[in-house]
């Protein structure tokens, strides 16, 4: 294979828009200064963003989301009129971006303008082995062009495996990627670099000398878990500053409703779940759910920020009360988002019309969005993410999710946990009243898993079960929590008619609830 000479460099130029997303202001510092990646929750994680002025190292497997992650921080910087140079060693630049266009990102059009400059050191394919002692000097002349052409501060280079595909002295290429990492930091240029690894779990780089040379290492992972690809980032290390430890979960937007094509929405989104602040206000504001015996059962009604958890056995009202909530919603003026995971648009619709509610008509007029999707669709990553969008661009005041139990078997414990603290905080930090279901795994019985994983993070738990009437089975309905509020503590008697919901007398005899209450 030949290498990139100076003669060799094609350095090619639909204008960039001008913003892009923020980090968190709670993530500015007194430490090193930062470049906001763009990413949304990465520069969460790194705390500000990637070191300014010091060099990245992103790793990570075949198909880890490495490209996709260096071409949306390009992206992003074009957005905000910076300018910058790209580097390939592997792809030829003008393939990697156009692959890229299909997320809305027009990186071409930067390139076009000489806001993003290319240096193609792509082998050849009819180039010949390499003979001799051989350096970067041409490559780095390259580069330095680029700089120098448009004054970029941001210089990505992708992949250094290209590099070492090509050379079997692996000593020497580490002394000359050491310094271009040198010169581009004399230039005071912000350097991402990618590279590969050859398994998740093994060493942190595939040579053993790519991490070695970075200020700051980026590990992006792809595992298998219940037939699922999860992701997540680590930050490996970043020297001199702090940085938020642990892997966090990301999912990748590529278009759709909750993704729209102008880019913005698109590519890899950080969840830093188990990073989420324990800092929002409160609200005493109050609620009405839509029946009046349930709101003097909860109080008063729910608190405008409260996460509230129904849970029961399959048939024993769940559905009808989170009609009964989006529905009320609706008649007073308030949006409501209903998220199902196990029952069709169509099939709610018509049991919602039974009851008296008209979902088709609110849907009309702007007051209700109903959204049915089977869980396994995607992992509980990518249903996070869009259930942030589906609120971001409804806004609702209200939201049902039925069912969350249906969420937690495409998952393992730990994953749903985070996915349950994401969630919650997320809505309490938009002030939503949520409702949420679980469906209890036996007809008799406790509540389950799904309750103990939620049940300390919901601020009302709504618990149904079947009674024994004679020789019939009814319902029973009672609120076993409700947290910043005195509440009705009977285990009342619950019926279901064309009317909808009606509560009744107090249940005397305890044995003739079916099923335990959970401690």
């Amino acid at each position: 294979m030949s290498h990139a000479s100076q003669e060799d460099a094609r350095p090619v130029g639909e204008g960039a828009p001008e913003h892009a997303p923020a980090p968190d202001a709670g993530d500015l510092h007194s430490g090193l200064p930062r470049l906001a990646t763009g990413l949304e929750g990465l520069d969460h994680v790194l705390m500000g963003g990637l070191p300014q002025g010091r060099t990245t190292m992103v790793l990570g497997s075949s198909g880890s989301g490495k490209t996709l992650l260096i071409s949306q921080i390009l992206w992003n910087a074009a957005q905000r009129n910076e300018p910058a140079a790209l580097v390939t060693f592997e792809e030829r630049a003008q393939e990697l971006l156009r692959n890229v266009e299909t997320l809305g990102w027009g990186l071409r059009g930067a390139a076009e303008s000489g806001l993003l400059q290319l240096v193609d050191a792509s082998p050849r394919p009819d180039a010949e082995a390499p003979t001799g002692a051989y350096d970067l000097s041409g490559i780095l002349l390259q580069v330095q062009a680029a700089i120098r052409e448009n004054g970029a501060k941001l210089v990505v280079l992708d992949s250094l495996g290209g590099l070492f595909s090509q050379f079997d002295d692996h000593g020497l290429l580490r002394r000359e990627i050491v310094r271009l990492r040198d010169v581009l930091r004399d230039a005071g240029c912000t350097t991402v670099m990618t590279s590969e690894r050859l398994e998740e779990d093994g060493p942190i780089s595939r040579h053993g000398i790519e991490d070695f040379v970075a200020d700051c290492v980026l590990i992006l992972r792809q595992t298998l878990a219940n037939e699922r690809i999860r992701r997540t980032v680590q930050v490996h290390k970043l020297r001199g500053d702090r940085h938020r430890h642990g892997e966090f979960p990301f999912t990748i937007a590529a278009g759709g409703e909750t993704a729209p094509p102008d880019g913005e929405h698109n590519g890899i989104v950080v969840l830093p779940l188990s990073a989420a602040r324990l800092s929002q206000e409160s609200v005493s504001t109050r609620i009405p759910f839509g029946n009046a015996d349930l709101d003097r059962m909860a109080g008063g009604g729910l608190f405008q920020d409260s996460v509230v958890l129904v849970s029961g056995p399959t048939g024993s009202g769940k559905t009808l009360l989170c009609s009964t909530f989006a529905a009320h919603g609706c008649k007073i003026g308030e949006r409501s988002l209903y998220l199902s995971y196990e029952e069709s648009r169509p099939q709610l619709g018509r049991n919602a019309t039974n009851w008296g509610y008209d979902f088709d008509r609110w849907e009309q007029e702007g007051l209700l969005k109903v959204r049915s999707e089977y869980p396994e669709n995607r992992g509980l990553e990518g249903h996070l993410y869009g259930i942030r969008r589906q609120i971001e661009l409804f806004r609702p005041k209200r939201i049902v999710i039925d069912s969350i139990s249906a969420l937690e078997r495409i998952s393992t414990p730990r994953t749903f946990r985070e996915f349950l603290i994401g969630l919650s905080s997320h809505l309490k930090r938009e002030r939503i009243c949520a409702l949420l279901t679980a469906t209890s795994p036996h007809m008799v019985g406790p509540a389950g898993k799904v309750g103990a994983h939620i049940s300390t993070l919901t601020d009302a738990i709504v618990l149904l079960r079947y009674l024994e009437q004679g020789e019939e089975v009814g319902r029973s309905l009672s609120v076993i929590k409700m947290r910043g509020s005195q509440h009705d503590k009977h285990v009342r008697r619950f019926t279901i008619d064309n009317d909808g919901i009606h509560l009744g007398e107090p249940v005397r005899e305890v044995n003739a609830v079916i099923g335990n209450i959970p401690a």
